[in-house]
């Protein structure tokens, strides 16, 4: 007996950008193999989620997703991998309707797994005939699944590093993910020639810890910043986050003279107390910081700096919390990510006394985004009157285009398509 199943499938990602590229990477297999790619919300024969598990938030929303996915289709298979399949794989397979939950070390099967599991109940029949997890003890993991996306017809996310040694007492990235790993410059330089060769032309470079680069190869993050400066037709490049410690003057010196490097910086600041930061396990204090900031500064006066901060850590005091808000107004940074303290099980930071209540950690969110719409509205007027070059994108609302100056900059104008993917220059005003 033949079943009905045909071969759409829809793919899912929640979190960061790292596993927008792996999902990326992932839909690029079942298309190749005849698969019929749908958005999520609508029905299809396969669902694949990728998962994220930073905050309780990100496990309840794969469950939901699951769930949902579940009732448009209640005979599809779902197959389920990232953060929370690695960390929870018996408590995802327990949800009605999931098929397959496999592990870090099981990406790159992914594909064969849902194939081989689609083909054998089809031919007979039948559907969700066993719920299986792949998965491996995340020490184990040694392999790291290449990955960029290629969704976006002007930039792509290329993978460049995975896993992280830190281990900072709240996170449960090296549980989920394994220790800091990466692939060989010359397998990264064919990568961005593919996305080259798709039209696409900027690159965001991504990892768990992108500037940890060289683990694995004995190489240096520096040198595969130089290797990819003289890709052809590559016209521009972002770094998507890098540690505070890792960021030499090397690097900033490099970016600073290269035409496709762009002044643009992510970095994870977390707290602006020494004393949070040191409960934290972070590898630097607010004054190496506060020094990086003003090393990019001198060397792009204009540079976008985004910093990542985390409020309601555990013993984080009002009087902490007013430390960091001065600390980040004396640094002026462009933008803020601001994230309550989530409680992560089997971090150190979870059996820490000292729990702030989810009412303070609203109002420090609150206070804190309204530090930021304050930064980003000065960082908007200092460049003013400065002609910048802009990538438009595709996106199409409400009669208009937009696109991202060198150093983050958002431009709206009127949609022309002849401008989708061409880098034009611009005056902000």
């Amino acid at each position: 007996m033949e079943s009905n199943r045909g071969n759409r499938v829809a793919f899912m990602t929640l979190g960061c950008k790292l596993n927008y590229s792996e999902t990326s990477s992932i839909a690029r297999q079942f298309v190749e193999h005849g698969y019929t790619k749908v958005k999520p919300g609508e029905t299809a024969d396969v669902f694949v989620i990728n998962t994220c598990s930073v905050t309780e938030h990100a496990d309840k929303k794969c469950r939901t997703a699951i769930r949902k996915m579940h009732k448009l289709n209640p005979d599809a298979i779902i197959a389920v991998t990232g953060c929370y399949a690695q960390l929870n794989p018996q408590e995802i397979l327990s949800i009605e309707g999931v098929d397959l939950v496999l592990g870090a070390d099981e990406k790159s099967n992914l594909f064969v797994r849902v194939s081989g599991l689609k083909n054998d109940e089809d031919s007979k029949g039948v559907v969700h005939s066993a719920s299986r997890a792949y998965s491996c003890a995340i020490s184990e993991v040694e392999t790291i699944f290449p990955a960029y996306s290629s969704d976006d017809r002007t930039r792509s996310f290329l993978k460049v590093q995975d896993g992280c040694d830190y281990h900072c007492s709240y996170c449960t990235i090296p549980l989920a993910r394994g220790k800091s790993r990466n692939h060989s410059i010359e397998f990264i330089l064919k990568e961005a020639g593919d996305i080259v060769s798709k039209g696409i032309k900027e690159v965001v470079l991504t990892g768990v810890n992108t500037g940890d680069f060289g683990k694995s190869t004995g190489e240096r993050f520096e040198d595969l910043l130089r290797a990819l400066d003289e890709v052809e037709g590559l016209k521009r490049i972002r770094i998507s986050s890098i540690e505070p410690n890792l960021l030499s003057e090397e690097i900033l010196k490099f970016i600073s003279e290269s035409k496709k490097f762009l002044p643009h910086f992510h970095i994870p600041l977390q707290s602006g107390s020494n004393k949070i930061l040191a409960a934290m396990r972070r590898r630097y204090n607010r004054e190496l910081f506060s020094e990086k900031i003003q090393l990019i500064r001198r060397y792009m006066p204009f540079a976008f700096i985004g910093i990542d901060v985390i409020v309601g850590f555990p013993g984080e005091t009002s009087e902490d919390f007013e430390d960091t808000f001065g600390f980040l107004e004396s640094v002026s940074p462009s933008f803020l990510h601001v994230f309550p303290y989530s409680r992560r099980a089997n971090t150190p930071a979870a059996e820490y006394s000292g729990r702030v209540r989810e009412q303070d950690k609203s109002q420090r969110v609150e206070a804190l985004t309204k530090l930021s719409d304050k930064l980003y509205l000065e960082f908007k007027k200092m460049n003013i009157g400065r002609n910048e070059e802009v990538l438009f994108e595709s996106t199409q609302k409400g009669g208009k285009m937009y696109g991202y100056t060198r150093n983050y900059i958002r431009i709206e104008r009127e949609y022309d398509k002849n401008l989708i993917g061409e880098i034009t220059e611009v005056l902000i005003s």
